[in-house]
């Protein structure tokens, strides 16, 4: 364990991290999520700033949370009816010291600047814990595609990259899908993009299977949310999926692939939800329905109980924790699960939680999983399966070549494996023994430190 410096010393780390959060929310007013995001992470750091001061000297720690490029635009495309229509584009690249830029692009009602530079944020140490060469950016566009035809997508996608191909390049900055971006607008994005720069380079990641894809890329985030989650659970309570009931939100992407992995690993998944609503099958999800009603017709969670009947609907998200569950995967969208939330989690026995989403525990409902025992996986560590793929079809396509699902699968999971040692061990030699939120933070941001340092000012 590292030995903590004076308590005079530690007074003024704790000034300056302070004052370094004070500029954050002066710089960055209004931004609720991105302050929270910065201010998880300085709390974390105080120790390792005592122990490493030249890091201060450096000014590392207001650097690194200022983004060095952002990026907003105007989004023009014409409608179904003929009628001009206006979005806001934005792509925030925030640290590329240890390699280009990589983070998704969400498209949804909710986006901001504030929202994409909270996620900007925590994609620079979720990337640095992977162990690939990859800094951290976030994109996206208040754009809905929600009720949209293919042809209004694919409008808007081409707009979009019109725009945003001026800022991105294999070697400079690769996105990838989030919320509201999967394989039909990566599709749209990747032919502008190739049109406009006339070179066909791994410049998107999420490609379709034939034209420069990975295997086991839409399987990534959930596979290795349950990999980081068994190896934690192993570890700390010498427990596993095993004959466990789990409850997990959303019913997009990650929560339907971690629901196929838990189930795999012995688990009864009981509950997924969507906006509208959740459902609880105390049978267990049928998997194959979620999947039919959600990637292929595209509906609601609801028509579940068209083909189940002995499952329930309910009306509103916030319900779904109140189910009893030994184990809780929030892969839904940030800040879903709050104080009261946790609480009833635990009092229902729930042993362990893994974040599938983007910080979607409230700081509140972090400290009451720590302090009751629970097993907590952090998103940036928890989630970083898929930009570990997005990273391996880089690898792929600078290769010009394809692997195939097991070898992805199995890199996949040593990836998660990795994430958890090196996060716990950074946790116990700096004084903060299973508290994986501490250790991901400092595991991540050493490696950025480092190279930050080694580069300069």
């Amino acid at each position: 364990m590292i030995n903590v410096n004076s308590k005079n010393m530690g007074g003024f780390i704790m000034k300056l991290l302070s004052n370094v959060m004070e500029q954050v929310i002066k710089k960055n007013p209004n931004e609720p999520e991105f302050h929270q995001a910065v201010r998880e992470v300085l709390e974390s750091l105080e120790i390792v700033a005592e122990n490493n001061p030249e890091y201060l000297k450096a000014g590392i720690f207001e650097r690194i949370v200022e983004p060095e490029r952002q990026v907003i635009f105007r989004v023009p495309w014409v409608d179904d009816n003929g009628k001009v229509q206006v979005n806001r584009g934005f792509r925030v690249q925030f640290n590329s010291a240890i390699g280009p830029y990589k983070g998704g692009l969400r498209f949804h009602p909710s986006v901001s600047l504030g929202i994409i530079k909270f996620l900007g944020f925590e994609q620079i140490f979720k990337n640095s814990l992977t162990g690939l060469p990859m800094g951290g950016g976030k994109g996206g566009s208040d754009f809905d595609p929600k009720g949209k035809s293919d042809g209004e997508i694919m409008r808007f996608c081409q707009s979009f990259m019109t725009e945003l191909c001026r800022h991105i390049g294999p070697d400079t900055d690769v996105p990838a899908g989030d919320i509201g971006v999967g394989g039909r607008e990566i599709g749209y994005m990747y032919g502008m993009y190739r049109k406009i720069k006339n070179e066909f380079t791994g410049t998107l990641t999420g490609k379709g299977l034939t034209w420069g894809g990975s295997l086991a890329r839409t399987q990534a985030t959930g596979y290795g949310l349950c990999y980081f989650m068994e190896e934690a659970m192993q570890a700390i309570k010498g427990k596993s999926f095993k004959g466990t009931t789990v409850v997990i939100s959303g019913s997009g992407n990650v929560a339907i692939y971690a629901t196929e992995k838990a189930q795999e690993l012995g688990a009864k998944v009981v509950a997924l939800s969507d906006s509208n609503g959740y459902i609880y099958d105390p049978d267990g999800i049928k998997l194959d329905t979620v999947k039919q009603i959600k990637e292929v017709e595209r509906k609601r969670i609801k028509e579940y109980v068209n083909y189940h009947p002995n499952a329930q609907y309910t009306e509103g998200c916030s319900g779904i924790w109140t189910i009893k569950c030994d184990v809780a995967l929030p892969c839904a969208t940030q800040n879903e699960l709050d104080g009261n939330a946790a609480k009833i989690l635990v009092e229902n026995g729930c042993f362990a939680v893994g974040e599938g989403a983007n910080m979607p525990s409230t700081p509140e409902a972090i400290e009451i999983f720590q302090k009751n025992g629970v097993v907590f996986g952090p998103a940036k560590a928890a989630n970083a399966g898929g930009v570990a793929t997005s990273g391996l079809e880089m690898c792929q396509n600078s290769m010009r070549y394809s692997w195939t699902f097991e070898e992805v699968d199995a890199k996949i999971k040593q990836i998660m494996i990795d994430i958890f040692k090196n996060t716990s061990a950074a946790a116990k030699k700096y004084g903060f023994e299973n508290n994986l939120v501490a250790g991901a933070n400092i595991a991540g941001f050493l490696k950025v430190a480092d190279a930050m340092m080694a580069q300069g000012v």
